[in-house]
């Protein structure tokens, strides 16, 4: 017959083990809940950083020719265009602060 003190041990620390796959399923749980918003937050970043990048090419200068010399052509800009771009860059950065937890100051 077996010992009733070792069948004690046996269980307690069976409920020890428990509690550890308890505690380790919800921190997995959490870290890959995590991982998912950064993949998110990598997204939308790339997205934006392709957006701007986009924007920029489309406002630098070209070459052209003017009374049969090259120069550089300027596109005319709107006023706020620029703004508007940095302004939605600093929104998104703000959102990708929030979604990786870090502290955003304003």
């Amino acid at each position: 017959m077996l010992d009733p003190e070792l069948l004690k041990r046996i269980t307690a620390r069976r409920a020890e083990l428990d509690e550890v796959e308890e505690q380790l399923a919800k921190q997995l749980a959490e870290v890959r809940a995590e991982r998912d918003e950064l993949a998110v937050a990598e997204r939308v970043f790339e997205r934006m950083a392709g957006q701007l990048a986009e924007e920029r090419a489309s406002a630098a200068p070209m070459p052209g020719q003017v009374a049969g010399r090259a120069v550089m052509l300027i596109p005319h800009r709107e006023s706020g265009v620029e703004e508007g771009s940095r302004a939605r860059a600093i929104r998104l950065l703000r959102a990708l602060l929030v979604l990786t937890n870090l502290e955003v100051n304003r």
